[in-house]
């Protein structure tokens, strides 16, 4: 994905907050749904462009799926039920991230049982320019619909 976590993310949190009620969770949403690509930076500024950025541990669904775990156990622990919201919206979107990353990004879904990364549909390199290898492939009507999909919902609360 390369435009749809955004859209991605309002159409999940908007979905939950029917649920919730609470409209302070809506940037949570926002920042989880964003959050496994704050690795573009270490990528950048640090890597090099030497390892593409859905190799690092925080796109490995293993490392957020323990994070996760820790959060609810220290949540019932320290018994902040109230925290448990922040958790579901959050997590939520992380999940949701790296699951469309998998559409045409590899993600090392059974890692650390095994290094193979999973992808739904492969994107060959037709193009110089390899944002565009995405952008004129036939997957990206998916980020196309997702877009239309949040868009959709938009209009009809404003009605």
């Amino acid at each position: 994905m390369f435009i749809a976590h955004l859209p991605a993310w309002y159409i999940l949190t908007k979905k939950l907050q029917k649920h919730i009620k609470n409209t302070k969770y809506f940037f949570i949403g926002l920042v989880g749904s964003i959050f496994p690509d704050s690795d573009i930076l270490y990528f950048y500024l640090i890597d090099n462009k030497q390892n593409l950025h859905h190799s690092y541990w925080i796109h490995r669904p293993f490392y957020w799926l323990i994070i996760t775990v820790i959060f609810f156990f220290t949540i019932w622990l320290l018994k902040r039920e109230k925290y448990y919201l922040f958790g579901i919206v959050f997590f939520s979107n992380i999940f949701l991230h790296l699951f469309l990353d998998t559409i045409v990004w590899k993600v090392e879904w059974l890692f650390p049982i095994s290094n193979k990364a999973y992808y739904f549909f492969d994107v060959p390199d037709v193009y110089d320019y390899r944002v565009y290898n995405f952008v004129f492939h036939w997957t990206f009507l998916f980020e196309v619909l997702i877009i239309l999909w949040a868009i959709s919902i938009i209009f009809r609360e404003k009605t």
